[in-house]
């Protein structure tokens, strides 16, 4: 018995922000003093790393649980299934519902709750939960629903990633052009023949790691406004990703038992592509391999980073043939991989 996708859906905000709307941003150091390059340099550079255009911000008018239920019921509806049959929703995010006006996050009642309530479900019996597991959420989410299909406890679960990082970044800071807002969900029901969830693997690395990613107050020392946004050391977050994810992919492949070479895409969490490419290439490496062509389909360019939502988002748009030079078929072998504050890591290795 394991976990079986059989609705897949997301939302992807419709408000684009490109790269050149930040030109007149005063961006700074960390202690406040001005950067020794102007903002087209900067961005140039910025592009080169991250390989980041534009991305995603929702309205105005909507929160992060709002999405949350949007990209639910396509997955619902995907998977034809009657939502008061739901034994589970699970929602991962990490800021919870903050307001267009930056007011502070809202977590109670939970997203989870909130998603049943504007589905209008009323079974008291599916029961509605979050997950704080920094950007590998969603990936952690599905591996608890494989494990309470695996157990008997369920027979259907929702997993969602949702997340509205435009609403919590600090504009003085550089990093901010990397976040985006998005939605990813899917339905999971058991499964008794070959397809679903093969092997998973998660780690937590808290010595040096825990603070890599933080909330701060903003750059500007001038203001008087104590609100905190996400903060990240990127270099030390680069070099982690590097050293851990590959072998966190290599235990959940080897768990699951799959020939390296059946795998046929890896759907993983972008919030780099230098760093997602390095990371990849350092897996293959451990098997003494080449990168094989097209095994990473990349929505960065377009949508940035919408941390939970990344992995079901790409997962998503490639199934519903979004991206024509990608495709997965029935059998096909895939993964899902992520690394975010915690520090956490994790890798599931899915047949279709």
């Amino acid at each position: 018995m394991r976990a079986k996708i059989t609705g897949v859906g997301s939302h992807i905000p419709d408000v684009v922000r490109k790269n050149e709307e930040f030109m007149n941003h005063e961006f700074l150091n960390n202690d406040g003093s001005s950067f020794g390059s102007d903002n087209a340099t900067i961005i140039e550079k910025f592009v080169a790393i991250t390989g980041i255009e534009e991305r995603r911000y929702m309205d105005d008018k909507l929160v992060t649980s709002d999405i949350a239920t949007f990209a639910a019921q396509k997955a619902i509806d995907d998977a034809k299934c009657d939502p008061e049959t739901l034994d589970f929703i699970i929602v991962a995010h990490n800021y919870g519902d903050v307001k267009a006006d930056g007011s502070s996050s809202d977590m109670v009642p939970s997203l989870a709750s909130r998603v049943k309530n504007k589905l209008g479900i009323k079974n008291p019996a599916c029961v509605a939960y979050d997950v704080l597991f920094g950007c590998p959420g969603w990936v952690l989410g599905l591996t608890q629903a494989d494990s309470f299909i695996k157990s008997g406890l369920a027979k259907k679960v929702l997993v969602i990633g949702s997340e509205a990082l435009s609403r919590v970044v600090d504009p003085h800071d550089r990093d901010s052009m990397i976040y985006s807002d998005g939605a990813g969900a899917v339905v999971v029901e058991p499964s008794t023949d070959e397809h679903g969830i093969l092997g998973q693997a998660t780690a937590t690395y808290t010595e040096e790691e825990a603070f890599f990613i933080f909330n701060e107050t903003s750059y500007n020392k001038d203001l008087q406004d104590k609100t905190k946004y996400i903060k990240m050391y990127g270099r030390r977050i680069y070099n982690f990703a590097l050293s851990k994810v590959p072998e966190g992919m290599k235990a959940a492949m080897d768990q699951a038992g799959v020939d390296i070479k059946d795998l046929k895409k890896i759907f993983i969490h972008q919030a780099n592509e230098k760093m997602d490419e390095a990371i990849v290439e350092r897996f293959y490496k451990l098997y003494d391999m080449e990168v094989p062509r097209d095994i990473m389909p990349m929505i960065i360019h377009k949508l940035g980073n919408s941390s939970v939502a990344t992995v079901p988002t790409v997962m998503d748009l490639v199934v519903r043939g979004k991206m024509p030079q990608h495709k997965v078929e029935k059998g096909d072998v895939v993964m899902f991989a992520s690394v975010g504050a915690g520090m956490n890591i994790n890798a599931i290795v899915y047949r279709y």
